[in-house]
């Protein structure tokens, strides 16, 4: 569980459809949005399908048509240079249309995620740029001054009872009530589309106090033992389809060196298996 770089993007995609569940009906939401063919992509794009539907979630009342938005995993800053690299995408994919102005600026805005609030990014662009952060509520700060509108969501200052799963896609829970509550919290959703993938990344990223925490607690020894049968489940018809897959491609090799008249020992000598099963194949 603990190998392996944490894939933050994926949770926080399946995080952001958890905050805005309940206006699914009215947004589209692309994950890494291809700029170009060339490797350039923003992390998600929200497209609003009705422009004139405002949106009540705390998180997406700046949408407007085109929403762009960037995320920092807990372990990232939000630095200068990545302000000015999803401001560049955006002017981008303003651009990057068939007629002059099909997306007007007017009808774009960015938003910008992490878990730390960047005070040397919004002292530059305070003074540099005249772009100045205005809270509005916890965790939420508009970026005044601007052509294009811009938000800064602090996902650890979030509202714990409005923005509950983003606020707790992190790698820094504590033992205890924070944990259990967490646990009790996904017990109610685990079979809801989304949210075992959230779960799952939050497990990794804090394996060690999940571990200690599972010795404690009834609920995340069973959770534990569900995730972990899923998991063998999974490996199972995994494993079934590999099986299958070398078996077919087996199969092909044997034929095609057959049709060319070797031996069938000379077969079993080149796929490491028996003459009797060289035999089987062909039979």
């Amino acid at each position: 569980m603990s190998e392996g770089k944490l894939q933050w993007h994926p949770a926080f995609s399946a995080a952001l459809h958890i905050e805005l569940e309940e206006e699914l009906d009215v947004l589209y939401i692309e994950d890494e949005h291809l700029l170009s063919k060339k490797p350039m992509q923003v992390d998600v794009v929200v497209i609003k399908r009705d422009k004139d539907v405002p949106i009540k979630k705390n998180i997406g009342r700046i949408f407007r048509k085109y929403n762009i938005i960037e995320y920092k995993a807990p372990g990232d800053y939000l630095s200068i240079n990545d302000f000015y690299k999803v401001y560049g995408y955006t002017c981008f994919y303003q651009s990057d249309t068939k007629r002059v102005m099909e997306i007007s600026p007017e009808e774009l805005t960015i938003t910008f995620v992490c878990n730390h609030y960047p005070v040397k990014l919004l002292k530059h662009l305070k003074k540099i740029r005249g772009i100045q952060a205005e809270r509005q509520e916890p965790g939420i700060y508009y970026l005044q001054g601007d052509a294009f509108r811009m938000q800064l969501l602090v996902t650890k200052e979030l509202s714990e009872d409005e923005n509950y799963w983003l606020k707790n896609l992190r790698d820094d829970l504590e033992t205890g009530e924070e944990i259990q509550r967490l646990v009790k919290r996904y017990e109610d959703k685990k079979y809801e589309a989304y949210y075992s993938e959230v779960m799952n990344l939050i497990v990794r990223a804090n394996w060690e106090k999940m571990k200690e925490e599972k010795e404690m607690c009834e609920a995340l020894r069973e959770l534990f033992a569900d995730e972990l049968r899923e998991s063998e489940e999974r490996g199972k018809k995994q494993g079934i389809r590999q099986g299958e897959n070398q078996g077919i491609q087996l199969a092909k090799r044997i034929y095609k060196l057959s049709e060319k008249g070797i031996s069938l020992k000379a077969i079993a000598e080149e796929c490491g298996i028996t003459e009797k099963r060289v035999r089987e194949i062909l039979e």
